[in-house]
């Protein structure tokens, strides 16, 4: 039996308490939209809360969480990065009985043995539910499967979204002859240097073959329309295993990038599961096991939602708060 697709009943409000949410950078957009939920969800739970900006740096990090410990909170939320070069910090704060949860702190959702709960989507689900959109939009375009996958090797959830891809395009559920044409490795820092003669070369070597490319970032798309365009690949559909970018929605909405689709994570519902993770651990049960589902991304689903965004239709907000209301 899988997670529950829905919060499980759950305590009532722990109301009075204080937390804080360190974040990362204030910089990355994902951590910041995540807040914009906890904080929001923690209003409602009658807490005080605070965010912290990391600044992207393992020395501010400490140095926060250092300065978060001593106002003795009694939840600290890791906000994009990983507690386990903290552990003397995280060791003194389950000293002081501070729970400690993450959002994207751990390669896997789920319980850690440093966080009570580690809130994401799982990046294999992410992985395959853009590799089968790239294989649906084939079968609905009457086009080949010729694919060029994007990865950053150096990290090991780009390779297992990468890993997930392949395994998604070499099995062509439904469909005949899908071929990946290749993986390029391309570091995320270097996607706006690397692009333009990645892009050539990959048109020389594939040429008509090449249709459809993957990603593990949302970023590789940012680069790459002047780079096709020059070598006249304006039919190349693009498809990210990312996280739904600003920038991503952006071209998704217009109708008029080659990025037809991206897949996001319910960044704002994640914000109000930390909190009622956070209300479970402070009234002593354990985490819920809920899991959130990444949200395939397209022109299409942009029109349905418009401005009430991509979580317009998950009604999580009325969930838990039935939940916290004791009902």
């Amino acid at each position: 039996m899988g997670p529950p697709q829905t919060p499980p009943p759950g305590p009532a409000a722990q109301v009075a308490r204080s937390v804080v949410f360190i974040a990362s950078d204030y910089r990355n957009g994902g951590v910041m939209g995540v807040y914009r939920g906890f904080e929001e969800a923690s209003r409602k739970l009658g807490w005080q809360v605070r965010l912290e900006d990391g600044g992207g740096l393992k020395t501010q990090q400490a140095t926060i969480l250092m300065q978060v410990l001593a106002t003795r909170p009694q939840g600290i939320v890791f906000g994009g990065f990983e507690p386990d070069e903290f552990a003397e910090l995280v060791a003194l704060a389950k000293q002081n009985r501070v729970v400690l949860l993450g959002w994207h702190a751990a390669k896997e959702p789920g319980p850690t043995k440093d966080l009570f709960v580690n809130v994401s989507t799982r990046p294999v689900d992410v992985a395959k539910l853009a590799a089968a959109f790239v294989i649906q939009d084939a079968i609905a375009q009457q086009r080949q499967v010729g694919v060029v996958i994007f990865n950053d090797k150096q990290y090991a959830v780009a390779n297992a979204k990468t890993e997930a891809m392949r395994a998604t395009i070499q099995a062509c559920q439904g469909y005949k002859g899908c071929k990946l044409l290749s993986v390029e490795n391309v570091l995320i820092s270097d996607a706006a240097a690397a692009m333009p003669a990645v892009v050539q070369k990959l048109a020389a070597v594939h040429g008509a073959a090449w249709t459809y490319s993957l990603a593990i970032n949302d970023v590789y798309f940012d680069e790459i329309n002047y780079p096709l365009m020059l070598v006249k690949r304006t039919d190349i559909r693009l498809v990210s295993a990312g996280d739904g970018s600003i920038k991503a929605l952006g071209r998704i909405g217009s109708g008029l990038s080659q990025q037809v689709a991206t897949v996001a994570e319910p960044l704002k519902m994640q914000g109000y599961q930390l909190a009622d993770e956070l209300n479970r651990a402070l009234a002593g049960v354990v985490q819920s096991g809920f899991q959130s589902s990444p949200i395939l991304v397209t022109t299409e689903l942009l029109k349905t939602t418009g401005s009430r965004g991509i979580e317009a239709n998950l009604d999580f907000e009325a969930a838990y708060a039935a939940i916290w209301a004791g009902k």
